[in-house]
């Protein structure tokens, strides 16, 4: 199969899933910052996931770029991640709308927990089709930030049921580690041009 069909699919997913995001965000009905304010939590959250589903979908073109072909392993590893990603909307709703609860926030870590954890399995399908000298092997390296994520998943997830909003914060935090596009993928994209 071309890798290309397989991007193209999974760019699709991931447009819903925004879409699906975005459709649940609901305007308030008056114009006060008071009204503002209590819509505020969905609002949050919808930017905190949005977030999180721009950098996978950033990160799945960067490393498509690097694969030379798909494999069946890979197009189940792929959906796999598909899957847990198309979980991130309902994780998200239901944070949003429960403000400060443990079970929302543990929930919504334990989602993101095993997105990092479907990630890391597509990840190594690929590495292990074209071989740990491939260019994205050699891009990934010892992988610091990805084996870091699922301990601070773990980590929020845990805190959740203490002070849900701190749990949140550990969330952001990963968010924020990711944000910036890989650059040794991408290096690995300006040595192959």
């Amino acid at each position: 199969m071309e890798k290309d069909r397989l991007a193209a699919f999974s760019d699709g997913v991931i447009a819903v899933i925004i879409t699906i995001m975005v459709l649940d965000l609901k305007t308030p009905h008056e114009p006060s910052l008071a009204a503002l304010r209590q819509v505020l939590p969905t609002f949050t959250s919808y930017v905190l996931s949005f977030v999180y589903v721009a950098i996978y979908w950033n990160n799945h073109h960067h490393f498509f770029h690097l694969v030379k072909r798909v494999n069946g392993a890979l197009l189940w590893a792929n959906l796999h991640l598909l899957f847990w990603l198309s979980l991130i909307p309902f994780a998200t709703s239901w944070l949003g709308e429960n403000d400060n609860e443990a079970w929302p926030a543990a929930l919504y870590g334990m989602v993101l927990l095993f997105t990092a954890v479907a990630w890391f399995i597509m990840q190594n399908s690929i590495i292990r089709a074209q071989g740990p000298d491939s260019a994205l092997g050699k891009a990934v390296g010892r992988d610091l930030k990805g084996k870091i994520s699922p301990f601070l998943y773990v980590t929020g997830t845990g805190l959740a049921f203490i002070a849900p909003h701190l749990a949140e914060l550990f969330y952001a935090l990963v968010a924020l580690m990711w944000i910036i596009p890989d650059r040794r993928v991408e290096a690995k994209l300006e040595e192959a041009e």
